[in-house]
């Protein structure tokens, strides 16, 4: 027993040397590509830091070095798709406040035309609208600084700040000879991304403006409201208006399309490593008790807007750009994203409504279930 457990033993240790052996030659061949490919990306590197210290020390002007990296950075982002971007400190504060939908602030929304910052809307119950500020005022001053020469973005971030906190704002207001000054305390701002209402007495209208922290609870409570205005057995359905709308979160996409929804897939998310695949998938619960939804959408609506949708579409999407990401299926080109100020001449609007009501007809209305693609 001895001695064959040794030869077991000691086959054993041939056989993995053997093994050893015949594996080698092609570890070291592969080791000698990484080595290659890693030599390579260095002597890529050096070449980079090479003309960044050309730029530094021979451009005809002193570059900001800091500016020199972010530009660097930006370009190898931009050159991987059309979506991938380097945010600096200051961009990713204000993509956290837009996607937070709340900041402390004074609740008017601004525009900055030819140099001038001008009032498009205060903000209901805000401290804007408290202060009698005005659609169309003119604002020239904040504090003691004039907006002349900010930017847009420049004169937004001096507005906001710490809730209790003052600014003075000096407007000039149409048919005001002299300049009002009023002291505004900020407050916190909620930003409103849902706003709906009733058309005619039998549909409800409910425009999603981007997909922030409350768009999910702003969806519900416009559901809730219209269907107690309308009553429950006199609602046709629901307009749901994702036109211009940019997107926002993933997690508010997939609970606003779970709103409409009894089961299936809402969407998937792949990496480059299969164990990075993520499903997301609708749970029981349709807050429209089963009535009809047509969703709008344009060449502006994007990212969260077309998970929302189930959309591609007719769109302007990923086929009309350079270095798009590649889909399965075919790819389609792009639509307008103008909409009509005025809701009479909203002919998609009218369209969806006139679906609701029965008034005209679509063979691809009511959709199919049974011809719906499985998931």
């Amino acid at each position: 027993m001895m001695h064959k457990t040794s030869f077991v033993f000691l086959g054993a240790i041939a056989g993995a040397g053997l093994t050893l052996l015949a594996t080698q030659p092609h570890t070291v061949f592969v080791e000698s590509i990484a080595k290659a490919a890693s030599s390579d990306t260095y002597r890529q590197l050096n070449l980079f830091g090479e003309v960044f210290e050309r730029v530094r020390a021979d451009y005809v002007e002193k570059p900001n070095d800091s500016k020199l990296v972010e530009s660097a950075i930006n370009g190898m982002l931009s050159g991987l798709d059309p979506h991938s971007s380097y945010m600096d400190p200051s961009s990713f504060r204000d993509i956290q406040v837009q996607t937070r939908g709340e900041f402390g602030g004074l609740g008017v929304e601004v525009t900055m035309m030819d140099g001038v910052l001008k009032v498009v809307a205060p903000i209901d119950d805000t401290p804007a609208a408290k202060a009698g500020v005005m659609a169309n005022d003119i604002i020239t001053k904040l504090d003691d600084e004039q907006v002349q020469g900010l930017t847009l973005n420049q004169a937004v971030e001096k507005m906001r700040g710490p809730v209790n906190t003052k600014i003075q704002l000096t407007i000039m207001r149409k048919g005001q000879d002299k300049p009002i000054v009023v002291t505004i305390v900020r407050d916190v701002i909620r930003v409103k991304s849902v706003r709906s209402h009733n058309e005619g007495d039998d549909v409800g209208y409910i425009r999603i403006t981007l997909f922030n922290e409350q768009t999910t609870d702003g969806l519900k409570k416009a559901i809730s409201d219209l269907t107690n205005q309308l009553g429950a057995d006199k609602v046709k359905g629901f307009v749901v208006d994702l036109r211009n709308n940019p997107g926002g979160l993933l997690d508010q996409a997939i609970s606003v399309s779970d709103a409409f929804l009894d089961k299936g897939e809402i969407v998937s998310t792949r990496g480059r490593d299969a164990e990075e695949t993520q499903r997301f998938n609708a749970r029981p619960g349709d807050l429209t008790k089963g009535k009809p939804v047509i969703v709008l959408i344009n060449g502006g609506s994007a990212s969260a807007s077309e998970i929302v949708a189930g959309a591609q579409t007719d769109t302007k999407g990923e086929a009309s750009l350079r270095g798009h990401l590649k889909s399965e299926g075919s790819e389609e080109s792009g639509s307008q994203s103008y909409v009509p100020p005025d809701e009479k001449d909203d002919r998609a609007l009218k369209e969806a409504l006139d679906l609701l009501r029965g008034t005209v007809t679509d063979a691809a209305f009511p959709p199919n279930p049974k011809a719906a693609v499985p998931n």
